[in-house]
Parts: structure tokens; C-alpha cells; sequence
């Protein structure tokens, strides 16, 4: 069969690096001359796991906690980012200008706001980063869940929030083609690094096939400067699986905080 899904649905605003990123995929068809099919009618959870999938993209965290076993890794973006860069990324801690709070440690007793339950920067890097501070089991005085990672902005800044985690490359996209969104911020401190977010395919791809794909979409980065120049993304690393171990690590799973659980909580994406 020779069409496939294909999308990059992580990263998808501002609209060029959207528009980038359909550009990318095309010139991957074409690259292996193969024809893509319309994915629209599929979830994220099932464009993941469709056996006609080509090439997507996950989070590092529902990879090892959801996915782990039921897909091959293709590889991993090299961003050159402010700050984001060789082969990792990690989450910025945002709060207002005006809030004054200044070290991370100030932040106990306030309101935090998460992305969504499964995420790795927008949960599972906060929670390493916060675990040490917790008290009794308790870090925020309450924890929302806002959806998206551009939500959570929308939250520091319409003041019904105090900190939040935002993904590296999100934020420095933003910064690039929307700084309003990003306007009035500022970064209390940065997380831990972590692994770019992988790219996947279906498990019964063979290791000459993964090489392939992967070649492909590191030549169509070479046909297309301004794509490298609009997402930058420099490369497409060898990945697999043993990448991302680390974000089951002990350090990410021993504490609580908030009034919920962290050991447990699934946050949602990008």
C-alpha cells in the first residue's frame, strides 16, 4: 500500500509554523513517492497507532506511559531554539511581570495550571522540578487543567493562574510569530532538560524502513531552508525508545503537588 497517514499535530501554532510543517511532509512524500492520506476523520490516540501511519509525532511522556511497545521511534528533532537545542528541550516556569514572587520556592501556596494530564513538559518536568519543595505532600493550593499549553499562557495572564510549564519549543515559537501571547511573562526558572518529542510510526516497520523514513524527512529539510529557518529544526536525530527512559526516572515519580496527585496525574499536550 503506498499511501499513508502523515501529520505533526505537537507543534501547530503560530499558523507559519503550521504552514512549515505541511511543507515538510509533502516534500517527504515526495521524497519517498508515496501518497498521503486525509487523517482528519482520526483522533490523536488513533493516528498514533493506525498501521497505515507513515511518520507523527508524540510526547516523550505518553510514549513511555501509553505507547511504549505499540510503536516504532523514528527519530527526534535537533531544534536550534533560544532555548531548545541538541537534540533536547525542556519547560520554561512562567509567571506574570507583576507577580512578586521571584524564587521558585515563593510559589508554594499558589495557583498552579497544567496542560492537560499526560504531558512531559507540561507536567511531568513541573512535578521534578516541584517535588522538592512540596510540604506535607503539597506544593499549589489548587491545580487547574487548561488543555493546551497556549490556554495556560492565557491563564497567567488573564491573573487565574501564578505558574505554569510551558514547553521550550512552544514558547520560543510564540515568542518568534506571536509574541502577544507571551507578552507580560516572564521565566521564574527552566526544568530540567529532556529529549525532543519523538517521532513515530507503526511497530511492524523494519530498522531499513525507520532509516528510510528518517533520511527522507532529513533531505526534504535540506530541500526546504525555509522550513529549517521557520521550525528550526536542523536534523532529525536516531531515536529510540531507551531516549526517553529517563522520564520514568525516580525523580518524576515520588511526591505530590498539589491537591492532587502527581504520581499518577495524565496531562494533556501541546
Amino acid at each position: 500500500m503506498s499511501d499513508h497517514y502523515a501529520e505533526l499535530l505537537m507543534y501547530v501554532a503560530p499558523e507559519a509554523v503550521q504552514q512549515a510543517n505541511q511543507q515538510w511532509l509533502t516534500r517527504i512524500f515526495e521524497r519517498l513517492n508515496l501518497s498521503r492520506r486525509n487523517a482528519d476523520h482520526l483522533d490523536l490516540h488513533s493516528l498514533w497507532r493506525a498501521p497505515e501511519l507513515l511518520v507523527t509525532q508524540t510526547c516523550g511522556y505518553p510514549l513511555m506511559t501509553q505507547l511504549r511497545g505499540q510503536v516504532r521511534v523514528i527519530g527526534r528533532p535537533r531544534y536550534e531554539l533560544a532555548h531548545s537545542s541538541h537534540g533536547e528541550h525542556c519547560s520554561l516556569l512562567l509567571t506574570r511581570d507583576d507577580n512578586p514572587r521571584t524564587a521558585l520556592a515563593d510559589f508554594y501556596n499558589s495557583r498552579g495550571v497544567i496542560n492537560g494530564h499526560d504531558s512531559n513538559s507540561g507536567m511531568n518536568l513541573l512535578r521534578e522540578r516541584l517535588a522538592p519543595l512540596q510540604r506535607d505532600g503539597r506544593f499549589f493550593t489548587r491545580v487547574g487543567i487548561s488543555g493546551a499549553h497556549r490556554e495556560s499562557l492565557r491563564w497567567l495572564r488573564e491573573d487565574c493562574a501564578d505558574l505554569a510549564a510551558i514547553d521550550s519549543v512552544t514558547y520560543d515559537y510564540l515568542a518568534l510569530f506571536a509574541p502577544q501571547e507571551v507578552a507580560g511573562l516572564r521565566i521564574v526558572t527552566h526544568s530540567a532538560p529532556s529529549p525532543t518529542l519523538p517521532y513515530i510510526g507503526p511497530l511492524h516497520l523494519r530498522d531499513e524502513q525507520v532509516a528510510q523514513i528518517r533520511q527522507a524527512m532529513n533531505l526534504a529539510l535540506q530541500d526546504l531552508p525555509q522550513v529549517v529557518e521557520t521550525l528550526g529544526i536542523q536534523e532529525v536525530l536516531s531515536a529510540s525508545e531507551d531516549d526517553y527512559h529517563v522520564l520514568l526516572g525516580p525523580r518524576f515519580h515520588t511526591q505530590r503537588v498539589g491537591t492532587i496527585s502527581y504520581i499518577k496525574i495524565p496531562f494533556r499536550y501541546y
